[in-house]
């Protein structure tokens, strides 16, 4: 099992809550609309940057352990939540690249970053997620 995340509310906010990852610190909130000040990212925000993340960082990976002279990657992802009550969640990520590639090494950085670890992770495995209560508070 991986080392936990831990999540806090910070309770000098009306939503925000600060998420602990190892040594990094992450603040996640909701929109004023929905009862918080937008004080970070919300966990939706989270989710799609997640990809994002995923998909920049694999591409970059591999370029440098193929020698393809990438300089720079930027993942621009837009999301379709219109139907995600009705069961599908829709992101759109565009891939910019520089460097001097061609357009066979270009196909094969999109090629690669169709198959970053979270994407599949998003698109072919069954994630089950179990929720429990701590003990009773002391």
């Amino acid at each position: 099992m991986s080392t936990p995340i831990t999540v806090i509310r910070d309770q000098s906010q009306p939503m925000r809550h600060i998420v602990h990852v190892r040594n990094h610190i992450v603040s996640t909130d909701v929109s004023v609309e929905e009862g918080g000040l937008d004080a970070g990212p919300s966990p939706h925000d989270l989710y799609d940057a997640a990809l994002s993340a995923c998909k920049a960082l694999t591409v970059l990976w591999y370029a440098k352990r193929k020698n393809i002279p990438v300089e720079d990657v930027r993942v621009a992802t837009e999301r379709d939540a219109s139907e995600e009550r009705k069961g599908v969640y829709r992101l759109a990520a565009t891939l910019h690249l520089t460097g001097d590639l061609s357009a066979a090494q270009r196909e094969e950085l999109l090629g690669v970053a169709q198959k970053c670890p979270v994407h599949k992770l998003m698109t072919s495995v069954t994630t089950e997620v179990t929720t429990q209560l701590a003990g009773a508070p002391a």
